[in-house]
Formats: structure tokens, C-alpha cells, sequence
């Protein structure tokens, strides 16, 4: 009384199973060897699918360049403010000082700190002595 699942699977023919990666089959089969889908696609389905998703890809550059035209046609006769463009170093937050690349002198050593040689200002520092 036990049901076994059907098992489904690709046989690798130009490339061993683990050089396979996940595009490399028509969404179509990978929909029905996932079991998402009861039968396998047709050619014909596959096919038509390819030239729908081609077609929409095309359509999407389309837009995109007519609507880089239209921001360029924007910027241009100033009706749209034109994207600051910042160069930030370091943390987004903090402003940077100093030089660009990182100095190869050390800055201190272990054998010149002396625990207790800084000690903080006492909180009147600010009034002449």
C-alpha cells in the first residue's frame, strides 16, 4: 500500500550533471521537473515562449532608451534638477581628513605608551590659569 512519487530528472549529455546551472535548461522544463506543471512542454511551446520572452526583453530596451531621451531632453531644458553625483570616502557619515593613501610609518609603538602618560582635561581646562 505504499505510493511511490514519481521521480524526474535531466540525463547530462554534453557536460557532466554538476557543470549544469540553474538557466541553463527552458524555464518550461525546469517547471516540470520541479512537478509545478502535470506534462512536459511541446517544441512548439518552448519556442513561442523564447520568441515572447525576446520580444518583451526588446521592448523593455525600447522603453529605456526613450525614456533616457526624455531625462536627457528634461535635464537639458531645466525642468528637471540633474542627479548630484558625490564622492564619499570612508564611512557614508563621516567626513574624511588627511591624506588619500594610508601612511607606512607606524604612528606609535608598544614601547613608547606609558599606561596612565594621558590623562583627560579636568572639566575648568577652558579658564586661564
Amino acid at each position: 500500500g505504499q505510493i511511490i512519487p514519481e521521480r524526474r530528472f535531466v540525463e547530462a549529455i554534453n557536460r557532466q550533471a554538476y557543470q549544469y546551472e540553474m538557466g541553463d535548461f527552458p524555464t518550461e522544463w525546469e517547471a516540470w521537473i520541479r512537478k509545478k506543471r502535470k506534462d512536459p512542454p511541446t517544441i512548439e511551446e518552448i519556442l513561442r515562449n523564447e520568441s515572447y520572452r525576446q520580444e518583451m526583453e526588446q521592448k523593455v530596451k525600447d522603453v529605456y532608451e526613450k525614456d533616457k531621451l526624455l531625462q536627457a531632453k528634461e535635464y537639458k531644458e531645466g525642468l528637471v534638477a540633474e542627479p548630484v553625483r558625490t564622492h564619499i570616502k570612508g564611512h557614508a557619515s563621516a567626513p574624511y581628513f588627511g591624506k588619500s593613501e594610508p601612511s607606512q610609518d607606524p604612528a606609535s609603538t608598544a614601547n613608547t605608551f606609558q599606561p596612565g602618560s594621558w590623562i583627560p582635561p579636568a572639566s575648568g581646562s577652558n579658564q586661564p590659569k
